[in-house]
């Protein structure tokens, strides 16, 4: 297992050592955007002004991505907020150039097959979602408040590592900050390094 791990670590020092990329500011209105879910309908953040957004970045691929939804950390995360009232969209900014790549109807079979909560599933396959918000990694967290604004971005936990066994000693910062937005207070830790594997961007805007 060490020399998984190893290469694991490599993997995420390499996402944080990624050329930057236009990202959005947590305290600034979110970037808009417009996508197709895997059934084919159109997805605007528009849609859903006056909720709570939760972003994920995903790719089925990534062993940090299989941590959590492996240990259905992920997946009670999601259902935590939908639970609550918030809307969650998981994003797939993979470019079907690449060997990660799930077509819609993959993925939303993969995501039925997880038990997962998210309200719709999007796909990016252009990276235009993605690069406006500076999403560097899989798994990568954003929470836009029913305002418009973003108010948290960076990883889902504060352990960051592909290991299953280290969730239940992270704080989940996702919760944290859903929460305390909800309550209407400031977020406490509004931002954070995400980690897990790169985003895998096509070339176009590189």
């Amino acid at each position: 297992m060490k020399p998984l791990f190893h290469a694991l670590t490599l993997a995420a020092a390499a996402a944080f050592a990624m050329p930057a990329l236009a990202s959005a500011t947590v305290g600034q209105p979110a970037p808009a955007f417009s996508a197709t879910d895997t059934s084919g309908r159109t997805v605007n953040l528009a849609d859903f002004k006056g909720k709570h957004v939760v972003l994920e970045w995903v790719n089925p691929g990534c062993p940090y991505v299989r941590k959590h939804y492996g240990a259905q950390n992920m997946q009670a995360t999601q259902k935590a907020a939908t639970t609550q009232g918030a809307v969650w969209l998981t994003v797939n900014s993979t470019t079907p150039d690449h060997g990660d790549y799930l077509a819609p109807a993959k993925l939303a079979s993969w995501m039925k097959e997880q038990g997962a909560a998210a309200t719709a599933t999007l796909m990016d396959e252009d990276g235009k979602v993605g690069r406006a918000y500076g999403a560097r990694t899989t798994p990568h967290m954003y929470i836009v408040d029913p305002q418009g604004t973003l108010v948290y971005a960076g990883a889902i936990d504060s352990k960051p590592s592909a290991n299953p066994a280290d969730i239940p000693g992270a704080t989940n910062h996702v919760k944290v900050a859903l929460a305390e937005s909800m309550a209407g207070k400031p977020v406490s830790t509004p931002a954070t390094r995400a980690y897990g594997c790169t985003v895998k961007y096509g070339n176009a805007g590189e």
